[in-house]
């Protein structure tokens, strides 16, 4: 999940919970509840996102020892 894909939850979980009414589809559903899902997903994959951003810059070269080039012996 990318930056802008956790950001988009974010924001869908943040009109679920705060911009709509709780039974605007009735008792048995929790449009709130839902909406904190929501952010927390979103919040989760923001972190995942710059945890693996910053990951993606170190690249670690190691160098083979030379080994020439002898004849196998039998």
């Amino acid at each position: 999940m990318g930056i802008g894909v956790s950001i988009f939850f974010l924001t869908i979980g943040a009109i679920l919970k705060f911009a709509i009414e709780p039974d605007v589809l009735g008792s048995s559903v929790h449009i709130d509840v839902i909406g904190v899902i929501f952010m927390i997903v979103g919040a989760v994959g923001l972190l995942l996102s710059f945890f693996l951003i910053s990951r993606r810059g170190t690249v670690v070269e190691t160098e083979l020892p030379h080994r020439e080039n002898h004849p196998p012996t039998v």
